[in-house]
């Protein structure tokens, strides 16, 4: 997923001002379709790094106007907006006699749709009402997606379908739909790959004009409500696409139905072969790395320019190569892979872009050294960023590292979990100034003028001004593209300045011991945050999407056994809390069971997308499936029960009889079932989310490393074929696909190293070697534990692998854990201390593909 706005204007704007010749608009719009399958192959250029364009002018422009600018040059007063407070997402629970307008949004759960339940426009949920009333009226539609933490999303409410004038255009000549593309992502993915494929780019809020029948006719993202500079207003193109409809309707039709035809053949990929050919998987990886080195920013970090968006699949891969170049014996490109991980990581957490004072990763920095930044946060990026620093800690041992993993996961767990576990959705970048405040500006939550910090913090206020760079004047001066229309003026965005002094220097300066300057500064931050809560908050989105929840349980999960690596009594600074490491499996395993509890059906063995207040219409999609099931193997992994890796095999068999094509290969995006989702696609893009079908294949890969026989060999062929469907894309941009490249890497690795802990699962004894079977940095090894007095364990791995059994049978020892390292159909003996286990882990490992 990728922020609210886009660096591409899309819609064709200047056919629609040479109406009422809308014949010319045909023209253009048939002209295009003949390099719709060319576009979509480029398709991925466009998402992986915005030009630098995107914020040449202002730090946040809506959508379209980086390639159209609306103000002439680059003086002009273009401001971010204050907005007037939106309505809150519960307010379907007030009367709406309240409110001067009410629509059928009011009815709805999604926390976006009801932001718009009072709008003047007559919305329209997706579904077959609004359908049916579009075919009665013979009118096109007006198509509208959003999410509830979007900021152009609220831009375009306020400035347009708040207003009455908008509004009668709407009702008069259209059939409006409101969507929450967080709620309806397969409905979303038709409509923007129609106008990233046609016109290069898209964003949310994405505006679209169907046909009755639900064909795309022409679209855009964001739009002002009036002309200006040359440019259309929203009021003028509803006009004339309506005066296009009406003395064009044929011709629209048809190129609609075109569209979606070129659509549905470029994204129907598949392969005969069900093998990837030989040398891709080490070629692609090789390539992928050398990519992102090539984007690598050396003074910053981070790979690409501004705006810097933390993609966690970027150093997933960096680690990964650096590992197999280590065991090949290849350090010099290891240490360097690895160093330009770390520093991306340093520089990211010492950044404005990490909340300082609350925890966890705003979206994305506008500048290049990561210190202004789109405030909304996301749950898909704190799951998989925290899995970075964890890794990153396996790795060095630095409780740098850790830290910032705890940082992440105890903001999840204060201001993110309700009350049976349920992991929510996100947090609005836009937040009320003052107390009492109508109107919401951007970032009013998380920054500080320097007299606030000095009346918080006292006599310990200069020393935490130095360290965080806080000026009388506000601090976001350090790029061009920070603040270039002092929307921040006098406000500061807490940086640790890569230029600072180091804190023992400080410390030293201020005649103190670093550990005093660390207390001091975990105190100050404490009383900041304290100051914080009793601002207004931004809008909480409480919705809960599986797919989301899926890669926080894997967070979650592994640090209950990596961070049990920190030494013994390592001190932790507010706002990280010192959470035993146990709890944060005890809150995977609630969210887990809050899916299964609301959102799993036990008789069709289905998941539903999402919920708030109660299960979503929208069934489980592929990313659902798929990241569910990566989180249940982590939670079985690293000490969960074996339940979870029960249920991670039923899931797999529903997505496969669901998504999976047969005789193709690879998975689809949904079921097909919908008909009036008019595309079902194989997405392959590794983006701000990883793709369905790369976490798909290194789930498959697990599993048949867990279980044996035939089960192992249906995962392994599933996996085998999903990859050569996308074997272009890894030969042509593997920098599109890096988890898909670390997938195809790992596929190929002739034997992937098994661990079997067996003793008693109660025992502290058994924590502490579970713990020491994770304590090294190895992808492509499998953790299998077992309890040989439990029945049901012991059933279930007679039924799966009996070898696992065997194993247990033959190592139960009263009073001991046993541990085995066994790899190339070969066992280690067996050991019970956990420093034995670390040695034989730490040995040279075989497992590299050649």
């Amino acid at each position: 997923m990728y922020a609210c706005q886009r660096t591409h204007s899309l819609l064709l704007t200047q056919p629609i001002l040479s109406l009422p010749s809308s014949s010319f608009l045909l023209l253009r719009f048939s002209s295009m379709l003949p390099r719709l399958t060319h576009k979509l192959k480029l398709l991925h250029l466009h998402s992986l790094h915005p030009p630098s364009s995107f914020l040449l002018r202002r730090r946040h422009y809506p959508p379209q106007f980086s390639k159209f600018p609306y103000y002439p040059s680059s003086s002009a007063p273009f401001l971010r907006l204050k907005l007037p407070m939106a309505s809150s997402s519960s307010s379907s629970s007030l009367s709406h006699s309240h409110h001067k307008h009410s629509n059928r949004l009011a009815s709805e759960q999604s926390p976006y749709l009801l932001q718009h339940a009072h709008n003047p426009v007559d919305w329209y949920p997706w579904g077959e009402e609004a359908f049916a009333e579009a075919r009665r009226r013979d009118v096109p539609i007006f198509l509208s997606i959003g999410y509830s933490t979007c900021h152009w999303c609220h831009v375009m409410e306020v400035e347009s379908f708040e207003d009455e004038g908008v509004a009668k255009l709407l009702n008069d000549g259209f059939v409006s739909i409101k969507v929450d593309r967080e709620e309806r992502p397969d409905v979303d993915k038709v409509y923007m790959t129609y106008v990233q494929a046609l016109y290069g780019g898209g964003g949310w809020p994405l505006s679209v004009f169907l046909s009755p029948d639900l064909k795309p006719l022409m679209g855009g993202t964001y739009f002002p409500p009036e002309d200006k500079y040359g440019r259309p207003g929203f009021k003028t193109i509803l006009r004339k696409v309506k005066e296009a409809w009406d003395s064009k309707k044929d011709l629209l039709v048809k190129s609609g139905a075109a569209a979606i035809e070129q659509l549905s053949e470029a994204l129907s990929a598949s392969s005969v072969s069900d093998k990837l050919s030989d040398g891709v998987p080490d070629d692609a990886l090789r390539l992928c790395a050398e990519q992102l080195s090539e984007t690598y920013d050396s003074k910053f970090g981070g790979f690409g320019s501004a705006p810097k968006f933390p993609r966690p699949v970027e150093p997933n891969l960096m680690l990964y190569h650096s590992k197999k170049l280590d065991d090949t014996g290849k350090l010099d490109g290891a240490n360097a892979n690895r160093e330009m991980v770390f520093f991306t990581l340093k520089s990211m957490a010492k950044g404005g872009i990490h909340d300082h004072i609350g925890g966890g990763f705003h979206r994305y920095s506008v500048d290049e050294c990561w210190h202004v930044p789109h405030f909304e946060k996301m749950l898909y990026d704190q799951g998989q960023i925290a899995n970075v620093y964890l890794d990153a800690f396996s790795i060095t041992k630095d409780t740098f590292y850790s830290c910032v993993a705890r940082d992440i996961l105890d903001y999840l767990r204060r201001d993110m979990i309700g009350p049976e576990g349920e992991i929510f959705s996100a947090e609005d970048a836009d937040s009320a100034e003052t107390e009492g405040a109508t109107r919401k500006k951007e970032g009013a939550f998380y920054i500080w003028s320097r007299k606030e910090v000095e009346d918080i913090l006292g006599e310990h206020a200069d020393i935490f001004i130095e360290h965080y760079y806080i000026k009388q004047s506000g601090n976001c001066d350090l790029s061009s593209m920070s603040d270039p229309h002092d929307e921040f003026k006098g406000k500061n965005v807490l940086i640790e300045r890569k230029e600072s002094k180091d804190p023992s220097e400080i410390a030293s300066k201020y005649s103190m011991s670093i550990e005093t300057y660390k207390d001091i500064f975990g105190e100050c931050r404490r009383k900041l945050f304290e100051v914080r809560s009793r601002r207004a908050r931004p809008h909480l989105d409480d919705k809960v999407i599986v797919s989301w929840n899926g890669l926080a349980i894997s967070s979650f999960a592994r640090a209950s056994k990596i961070l049990l690596g920190e030494a013994e009594g390592t001190k932790f600074y507010f706002p990280v809390v010192g959470t035993e490491p146990k709890e944060y499996m005890q809150i995977a395993e609630k969210a887990a069971l809050f899916i299964k509890k609301q959102l799993h059906n036990a008789e069709t063995q289905r998941l539903n997308h999402s919920f708030r207040n109660s299960p979503s219409k929208a069934p489980g999609f592929l990313d659902d499936y798929a990241f569910l099931i990566s989180g249940l193997l982590d939670l079985y992994e690293f000490g969960g029960g074996i339940n979870w890796l029960q249920w991670a095999i039923e899931l797999q068999g529903t997505q496969d009889a669901l998504f999976l094509d047969g005789d193709g290969g690879g998975y689809f995006n949904n079921t097909g079932e919908d008909t009036s989702v008019l595309l079902r696609v194989k997405e392959d893009h590794d983006g701000a989310e990883p793709s369905g079908n790369s976490v798909s294949a290194i789930n498959l890969i697990r599993l048949a490393s867990m279980l044996a026989e035939s089960k192992a060999e249906h995962y392994k062929r599933n996996a085998e074929h999903l990859l050569a469907v996308f074997e272009k894309r890894l030969k042509a941009l593997p920098m599109a696909v890096p988890l898909m490249c670390c997938a195809a890497d790992m596929l190929r690795v002739p034997s992937r190293k098994q661990v079997v802990v067996v003793g008693e699962r109660n025992s502290e004894e058994f924590e502490r070697m579970l713990a020491a079977a994770h304590v090294s940095y190895d992808p492509n090894k499998t953790v299998l534990h077992i309890d040989p007095n439990n029945k049901e364990e012991m059933e279930f791995w007679e039924q799966n692998n009996s070898n696992i059994a065997l194993m247990a049978k033959n190592n139960q020892a009263a009073n001991k854990v046993v541990a085995l390292v066994c790899q190339n159909f070969t066992c280690s003996p067996p050991v019970t201390d956990q420093s034995s286990l670390d040695a034989l882990l730490s040995k040279k490992s075989s497992s590299s593909s050649t």
